[in-house]
């Protein structure tokens, strides 16, 4: 990696080459500079959640206990303003997840295609199926155990918080388990035990720092004291779609011939043969769709009250 390559990236300051082979295969942390852009203000994010569409938010609430994942809930948001809704997240325990803004708002869509572009000029393969996303989260705030179909980076912005990275094996999580959130069975989290922190990778985040991590790799987030600002940017590469399919493969394996079939990770006959079976059912399932119903509200945000909750309006969202 020549100094004059270094250089040139307008976003991550500390590529290597160690860090570029790594990365995608392992959990690896980064700086960058986005916390130093005015796109993150208190103004600049009352004026983005205004913008975003908002049937497109994702307003969440959870509770303290990290077994009961269950109480993660989804809610809505009605007509606030922006500015209310900062204002919801500063006092309540409120996560804001808006999904794709780089579809939605131009300055995003250049930021993705600004990060993308450099992740690419380094780690030398294309990424695809981008999802830049804006978290928004009240202080103590979580996401609870859980894991992502794509890879993902999760840029911090504003805040702390600490995150715990598992092994992407058994007792941490099952093969099977990952096969339902690829064929989106499953909403991505599942059981999590205390017990087995002890054999998770902690980061510590703080303004500036970016981690990325392994395809399905198990992980949580618990906020500090403050709000919290962060981008997660989802993607695929060409060797993260043949696994999501292996993986898809797979679960038609199982559930129809009752096989426990294994996940390969290189190009050969088995791999080609899945992915001509994932392929298949895919296009046989995209002629007879069928409503997925999603996660219903079942809370509502109070214009009135800054990060209080009522019930859900009604008919649900």
């Amino acid at each position: 990696m020549t100094a004059h390559s270094i250089a040139r990236d307008t976003v991550i300051t500390d590529w290597s080459e160690d860090k570029a082979a790594r990365f995608g295969r392992d959990t690896v942390r980064f700086r960058h500079g986005l916390h130093q852009r005015p796109l993150f203000s208190d103004e600049a994010l009352a004026a983005i959640l205004d913008r975003y569409p908002r049937e497109r938010l994702g307003v969440y609430t959870m509770g303290h206990d990290l077994v009961d994942w269950t109480s993660w809930r989804r809610g809505d948001a009605g007509a606030m303003t922006g500015d209310q809704l900062l204002r919801a997240v500063q006092t309540g325990r409120i996560w804001l997840n808006l999904r794709e803004t780089n579809r939605y708002l131009p300055e995003f869509s250049a930021l993705s295609d600004e990060i993308a572009r450099e992740k690419e000029r380094h780690i030398g393969t294309s990424l695809f199926k981008r999802d830049l996303g804006l978290l928004i989260s009240s202080p103590g705030a979580m996401v609870f155990y859980h894991l992502d179909v794509p890879l993902s980076s999760l840029w911090h912005i504003r805040g702390d918080k600490k995150a715990w990275f598992y092994p992407r094996a058994e007792p941490f999580v099952s093969d099977e388990i990952i096969e339902k959130c690829v064929t989106k069975e499953a909403e991505g989290q599942f059981a999590y035990r205390p017990e087995w922190d002890a054999a998770a990778e902690v980061i510590d985040m703080l303004p500036g720092d970016m981690v990325t991590w392994a395809q399905n790799r198990p992980h949580r987030v618990q906020n500090g004291p403050t709000l919290n600002v962060s981008l997660s940017m989802e993607f695929m590469t060409n060797r993260a779609v043949a696994r999501a399919n292996v993986l898809y493969a797979n679960a038609q394996l199982r559930k129809h011939l009752g096989l426990r079939p294994r996940v390969q990770e290189q190009i050969g006959p088995r791999m080609i043969a899945k992915l001509a079976l994932a392929r298949t059912v895919k296009a046989l399932r995209a002629r007879h769709k069928t409503y997925r119903p999603i996660m219903p509200a079942t809370f509502a945000l109070d214009p009135g009250r800054p990060g209080a909750l009522t019930a859900a309006p009604s008919p649900l969202a």
